[in-house]
């Protein structure tokens, strides 16, 4: 469980199915700000996609605040 306060991604394979990011060799951080948090993803997002991820969820504590979210160009 994270601070409410919190802001991180939970991530998704093709099928929608939540990833256990150590499973497919990332470290997901956890940030203080939801700017923060973007900021990251927009950073990562093509090796996320390499490693099977399919789709984001942006979570602020245990709560979603948007997702999931493609991540494949559209």
């Amino acid at each position: 469980m994270t601070s409410p306060s919190s802001w991180t991604w939970r991530l998704h394979d093709p099928a929608g199915e939540t990833l256990d990011p150590a499973a497919v060799g990332v470290v997901v951080p956890v940030e203080d700000a939801q700017a923060e948090a973007e900021s990251w993803l927009g950073e990562h997002w093509r090796d996320l996609l390499e490693r099977g991820v399919a789709t984001v969820s942006l979570l602020r504590g245990d709560a979603v605040v948007y997702g999931p979210m493609g991540l494949a160009a559209g």
